[in-house]
């Protein structure tokens, strides 16, 4: 190829370079070429599924999908409060790239497909599919992970989930707003976030007041609800006998809209794809869900699942982060060597690669123990509930710094919006934290479960003690026991160490799962790197290893192919 300078006095034009030394777009590649992925999806129940799962990580390392990624961001969605005539509307209107994402989605039923499915594994199946879709484009995957968690809450009120469970788990995807019973299949939402409370529900203010016919009309706001454009809603709203759960569908049996506007959509950092939306409710229908007065804890199980998504999307980000830098610096030459080859790079990415997977581990991990759970394991619902806050606390919070250290990786080039996905990776990436409870309130969520469940520490530690022949693991473990000791006696000092807590924790799952399961050369440079004195530490800079690790060993994890 070349570059060409104005013309010259002849008339011709002038060769003045060649382009050399450019990383071609990674494309026609396998996402779900992923070791530390594949082995965890068989391990936790999951694997009759591997042929869909390369199915769609064909689709989503394809240039065609690539492009619908990046389509459905450049075109945000834009919303209509009123048609031509005046008539209030409120229709968001998708680019066809959206519409393209979801549709491959639910037909592999990433939704609340699992539900419907008595088969072992399950939800470890659709957990793993979620990893591989989600590295095509993230935002879509919001009303995915609603709709897939709207089910274990809905399951509340039988009737109702009578009704629409089978439409939510239906793999149809049928846009579009009619009466919920008419349609092929249907998506749901939640909204809980009011303006004046935030994180804080029991602030709410939106007010439910009986029908008396059995439905409520509410009336209020709420300050975030992403995907407006769902079927229905799972709304927290203020009944008489206090705060409370009801199922509100965006159009009525009658055929007509029910009364909730959108009063704008927010402008965003990232997940630009997704409508994130500002409503009013004006006496609006709607059903309660579980019992008057205790909407939290009837909304609690669909936070729950959402907080897996969570995890899975921010493991799913910081493997594609690691694969787009591993693939750049493989490439790419610098003073006279591979970028790869270079020990401070050969480093990082090693370092990159060590936190992917533990990451990914972890979370098929919690996938597993969620599949058992929604079968009635009483144990792996225990486990489920500590160390899923901190695993959302943890790995959320990680992955802003390693999808930033991996954009590094490709220099200026990483910054430049056309020549990969990274700036669009970047900004998305803080967002998990913030999703389904930010950092202090995942935190602070773990030191609940131990306070009220002791049961639940007990079967985290099991499950880290199953590596204490590693001398690391088992010395981990004793620190460990000894901060939830602390932690679980004195409140402050509890909640002021919540973090810390949180993130050893799931440091030390990580290594004890990675000691178990993973090649000797990842599970020894994680361990020697996180645990005990020898390594620099989880919050040490990335590419601050240990010597005499096998460093080539740990990357051929994060290695692709293109075909």
């Amino acid at each position: 190829m070349s570059s060409s300078a104005p013309t010259g006095q002849g008339g011709g034009r002038r060769q003045t370079h060649q382009v050399l030394n450019q990383v071609p777009p990674l494309t026609g590649f396998d996402v779900a070429d992923d070791a530390a992925l594949l082995t965890a999806l068989h391990r936790e129940g999951g694997g009759w599924a591997e042929a869909e799962l390369h199915e769609l990580g064909l689709l989503a390392g394809s240039a065609r999908i690539q492009e619908h990624a990046r389509l459905a961001n450049i075109n945000k969605p834009v919303l209509r409060t009123h048609d031509a005539r005046g008539h209030r509307v409120d229709e968001v209107d998708f680019h066809p790239s959206w519409h393209e994402l979801m549709g491959i989605a639910v037909s592999h039923g990433l939704h609340a497909a699992p539900w419907a499915d008595s088969q072992p594994g399950a939800h470890v199946a659709r957990a793993a599919k979620f990893m591989v879709w989600t590295q095509a484009e993230a935002g879509h995957g919001c009303p995915i992970s609603m709709t897939y968690s709207s089910v274990p809450a809905l399951r509340q009120a039988p009737d109702l989930a009578a009704t629409y469970e089978p439409l939510l788990a239906a793999t149809v995807y049928d846009p579009g707003l009619r009466i919920p019973t008419a349609k092929a299949g249907l998506l749901a939402g939640m909204a809980m976030t009011e303006k004046q409370g935030g994180s804080d529900v029991r602030a709410n203010t939106t007010r439910a007041t009986p029908a008396g016919d059995g439905s409520y009309l509410l009336t209020g706001h709420k300050w975030f609800c992403s995907a407006p454009m769902c079927d229905m809603f799972l709304v927290l709203a203020q009944a008489p006998e206090g705060l409370s759960c009801f199922l509100l569908p965006r159009v009525l049996p009658d055929g007509s809209r029910n009364a909730m506007l959108i009063q704008r959509l927010k402008d965003k950092l990232g997940n630009t794809s997704n409508a994130s939306s500002e409503l009013e409710y004006d006496g609006a229908v709607a059903f309660p869900v579980g019992e008057l007065g205790r909407g939290v804890p009837t909304i609690i199980n669909m936070v729950t699942a959402t907080r897996l998504d969570c995890v899975l999307g921010s493991a799913a980000a910081i493997r594609q982060a690691t694969v787009l830098a591993a693939n750049y610096a493989s490439q790419r030459v610098s003073f006279g060597a591979r970028l790869v080859d270079h020990p401070a790079m050969t480093a990082v990415l090693a370092d990159l690669t060590l936190e992917s997977e533990a990451a990914t581990t972890l979370a098929l991990r919690l996938a597993g123990a969620a599949d058992r759970a929604a079968r009635g394991d009483t144990a792996e619902a225990a486990l489920l509930r500590v160390a899923l806050p901190a695993a959302k606390y943890w790995i959320c919070k990680r992955t802003p710094m390693i999808t930033g250290e991996a954009l590094e990786c490709l220099g200026g080039n990483g910054f430049v919006e056309d020549y990969s996905p990274m700036p669009r990776l970047l900004r998305d990436s803080p967002l998990n934290s913030i999703w389904e409870g930010s950092g202090n309130v995942t935190a602070l969520d773990l030191l609940r479960g131990l306070a009220r469940a002791p049961e639940a520490s007990d079967a985290v530690l099991a499950e880290i003690d199953l590596a204490a022949d590693d001398p690391r693991v088992a010395a981990a473990a004793a620190s460990l026991r000894s901060l939830v000791k602390e932690a679980t006696s004195d409140r402050q000092t509890g909640e002021r160490n919540a973090r810390l807590l949180a993130g050893q924790l799931t440091v030390t799952i990580q290594a004890a799962l990675l000691a178990r399961h993973a090649p000797a050369a990842v599970a020894d440079a994680f361990c020697a790197s996180r645990l005990g004195t020898a390594g620099a530490g989880p919050g040490a800079p990335f590419g601050s290893l240990p010597d005499g690790l096998d460093l080539a060993g740990v990357l051929v994890r994060s290695a692709v192919t293109s075909r």
